[in-house]
This record gives C-alpha cells, structure tokens and sequence, in this order.
C-alpha cells in the first residue's frame, strides 16, 4: 500500500472520528449534562439479592403460572398422574376430529400409550424412523404433543431443549399444542432455569432451547393481532402432580 493511500486512510479515519465525537456532543449538549467519557461502576452485576431469595411454594407457583399463562390466550388443566393426561389428550383428540398427532420420542409420552388410545388418529413418534420427513410430518399434525424440561411462574413460560429425539418442530408446526409439566420442573424464576445452562457450560448446551408463552402471536404495524401465524394457535398446559 502506497504512502499516499496511507494518508488518506488516516485522513479518513481522522474526520470519522471528529464527526462521531461532534455527534455524542451534540446527545451530551441537548440532555443537559457532560459527556460519559470512561465505563461507568456498577455496585453490582446480576440480579440483585432480593431477587434470587424469591421463593414462592408450589400452589403458588403453580397459580402464578396459570394466570400468567392464560391471560395470553393459552390453557391450563390440572392432572393428578399421567394416567389424566392420556385421558386428555384422547378426549381432545375426538374433540378436534384430529387425524394426525404427532409426539417427541420420549419414554413418559410412550407410556402414554397413545398409539392404543387412538386407533383413528395416526399417531407419529418423532425421529423413529430414517425415511420420513418429520418435519413435514409436523406440519400436517394436527396436535403435537411435548413435554416441558422448566417452567417458569412468574413469566408464564415453558422451556423446551430439542435433541434428536425431541424435534423443535413438534412445538412448533401442529396446529394445536399440549404441553405436558411436571409440577416439579416448575420454578420461581426464570434464572432457576438459566443457571442450568451456565452450570452444563457451552459444550453441553441443546441445539434449541425454546420458551413458549401460549399461542403463536404476531402483530402488524397497526397493531393487528393474529394468532397462529408462526407457531399453533391453540396451546394447552396440563400441570401434573
């Protein structure tokens, strides 16, 4: 590189500066203070104390979830075993006149025992067989049912990791969704969840770790609200235990 195409660089790099230092002036001069020219000190990083010692007990939890849960469009039942759960599930399948179900392949959804509960729906099992096209399969489901790993009270939200048995799309393409929470895997906060991750450290991290707060809401510029445009539309969460 020639000296001269060095100089006009440092020439252009020179007037960069000066208009950057002249525009965080001008924000400085019409809030009516100085510049920030050094890192601000923080007292302290992370959430606060008072923050990490919230416990609540489980009906608590359990009633914080619900409201918050269903005040974005989502539905919440209480079951006492799995055995509810399959009954469920079996009666909103009628219900719905559904025809295809599909299910993350996971030993508590096949002791669900679906596949006998419903000898008119075509029952999938995600990733149980190489040949199939499984999200495709998603797709045209019209129930997709997962269990929950956390769930978090005091934002309504569900996590879902997604592995090679436990496919994102079965969250996220049928048209309805049951999430299935053991009352146990349901938290306070949503850092008792988090924390998880930065314990297992980066290398164990899930491809997919999703949060799922009721149906698939989308708005335009004007404030149009649709559901069910990226996601299902219908969700429901059985709270078991």
């Amino acid at each position: 590189m020639g000296s001269e195409h060095q100089q006009w660089l440092a020439s252009m790099e020179e007037k960069s500066r000066r208009r950057q230092e002249k525009f965080m002036d001008d924000i400085a001069t019409k809030l009516k203070r100085p510049r920030q020219l050094h890192t601000p000190i923080h007292a302290f990083r992370g959430s606060p104390d008072f923050w990490n010692e919230l416990q609540w007990d489980e009906e608590q939890r359990i009633q914080a979830f619900t409201d918050n849960f269903v005040s974005v469009g989502a539905h919440i039942a209480r079951m006492s075993n799995m055995e509810e759960v399959a009954g469920f599930i079996g009666n909103k399948a009628h219900e719905l006149s559904a025809k295809y179900l599909i299910r993350q392949n996971e030993q508590a959804l096949t002791d669900l025992g679906l596949e006998e509960q419903l000898p008119n729906v075509e029952v999938s099992v995600w990733n149980s067989a190489p040949d199939v096209d499984w999200r495709a399969r998603a797709a045209e489901a019209d129930i997709g049912v997962v269990m929950a790993d956390y769930a978090t009270a005091y934002t309504g939200s569900v996590t879902v990791l997604s592995s090679p048995e436990k496919g994102r799309s079965v969250s996220l393409l049928p048209t309805v969704l049951i999430l299935i929470i053991p009352v146990e895997r349901l938290h306070t906060r949503l850092g008792e969840t988090l924390n998880r991750f930065d314990e297992a450290g980066r290398a164990q991290l899930p491809a997919g770790i999703h949060f799922i707060s009721g149906p698939s809401r989308s708005s335009d510029i004007e404030n149009d609200l649709t559901i069910g445009v990226h996601g299902p539309g219908i969700v429901y969460g059985l709270i078991v235990g």
